[in-house]
């Protein structure tokens, strides 16, 4: 009985760990600006351009794939403008959006996987 005692001493502050560290993975901002390039289909670039290079971002976020959201494949379109800010393209085409999915010890988690690939016009 000792023994039951002194493990349940120490189950709390395990407990809050893993809820700290659980709150903290889910939370991706993304810190997109005013002048960041467009997204932009293959039919809509209309002028020549040349491959500046290519653009992948990843998300993970805890919950079932039925659970994602219209903002979570915003946020990955929004991702990719603000890589591709950062190295100066003038617009990202071809994008592409995967999700995985896979289980973390008895919580579902789903991978989210932006690619595209980053332009700039002549």
């Amino acid at each position: 009985m000792e023994q039951f005692y002194r493990t349940l001493k120490h189950f709390p502050p395990l407990l809050l760990l893993l809820c700290l560290m659980l709150s903290a993975v889910g939370c991706t901002k993304v810190v997109l600006r005013r002048d960041a390039p467009p997204v932009l289909a293959q039919d809509e670039v209309l002028r020549p351009y040349k491959k500046v290079g290519t653009i992948e971002v990843h998300r993970v976020r805890y919950g079932d794939k039925e659970d994602l959201t219209p903002a979570d494949y915003s946020w990955a379109n929004d991702a990719l403008r603000a890589e591709a800010a950062k190295i100066g393209a003038d617009a990202v085409i071809l994008p592409e959006v995967k999700v995985e999915m896979d289980t973390y010890i008895f919580f579902p988690k789903s991978e989210i996987t932006a690619r595209g690939t980053a332009i700039k016009f002549r």
